[in-house]
């Protein structure tokens, strides 16, 4: 008998490469949880900044209130700005995310002045309008749909076994917040996600379209900031087909709704 399968966590990441939160509930939409991957910081040409190359963005968490948003350094609490959800300076950027060119909004100058000063180069936060399309790769789209600042993919998913096994092999476990998953679920066997196609969650339908395929990012420690080779050299022996190395699954969502803590996951 198949074990039954549940939410244990949801998280989002309002702004790309910068801590994620651990939520209750989050509100289903086609590009992403409400509020997921809406912002971005990018440099002067538009292009834009994750933890690759800047891998210190770990140290800055993110912190979603009624009508703001929050961010401090994780090292120094005191060293903090908010702003509102809504606030844009009325600057339109053409901005670029793995070669898709979308229109943002600049958040306000005195936010982009404060990321500035913690990365020590000029960079802009931008917010990703609704009414800005950056369209799915149509080989995984299953609507035309629309996705966020993500990397590529609205949803990604990971049994919590599939984190069990991995640090069974590991001589310094990791936590989930190196994949960044949405949704995690408990029961099933590692890598259960790997047969999943069509999921009932909660009152939402998602299509899983295809595996999430990792890359340096997931070598960066969370609480540190800093690089290191795991769990990527690992995961690497067992966990490659071609060139890639693969953890988690990527999902579209097929309806929109609430999904919560504690929900139950039926495959159809």
């Amino acid at each position: 008998m198949n074990q039954p399968l549940f939410v244990q966590n949801l998280y989002l990441y309002p702004i790309k490469s910068l801590g994620g939160i651990s939520v209750q509930e989050a509100q289903v939409e086609e590009r992403g949880f409400k509020y997921d991957r809406r912002w971005m910081l990018v440099d002067q040409s538009g292009e834009f900044l994750t933890q690759r190359q800047h891998p210190q963005l770990a140290l800055l968490q993110v912190a979603l209130g009624e009508s703001e948003l929050s961010v401090f350094s994780k090292v120094d609490p005191s060293r903090e700005i908010s702003f509102d959800l809504e606030l844009n300076s009325g600057k339109e950027l053409q901005v670029s995310v793995w070669g898709d060119v979308v229109t943002a909004m600049q958040v306000a100058p005195e936010v982009s002045a404060w990321f500035s000063d913690f990365l020590g180069m000029n960079v802009d936060l931008v917010r990703m309008p609704d009414s800005s399309h950056r369209k799915l790769d149509p080989r995984y789209a299953v609507k035309e749909e629309s996705v966020s600042f993500a990397d590529g993919m609205p949803y990604v998913i990971i049994g919590q076994a599939s984190l069990d096994e991995l640090n069974g092999r590991l001589a310094d476990p990791v936590g989930m917040d190196r994949f960044r998953p949405n949704l995690v679920f408990s029961g099933g066997e590692a890598f259960t996600e790997d047969q999943f196609k069509q999921l009932q969650i909660g009152e939402v339908e998602f299509q899983v379209v295809k595996p999430c395929a990792r890359c340096v990012m997931i070598t960066v420690d969370q609480e540190k900031g800093t690089k290191g080779k795991e769990p990527l050299a690992t995961l690497a022996t067992y966990r490659s087909q071609g060139s890639k190395v693969y953890f988690g699954q990527n999902a579209v969502a097929l309806t929109q709704g609430i999904v919560r803590v504690g929900d139950p996951i039926q495959q159809l």
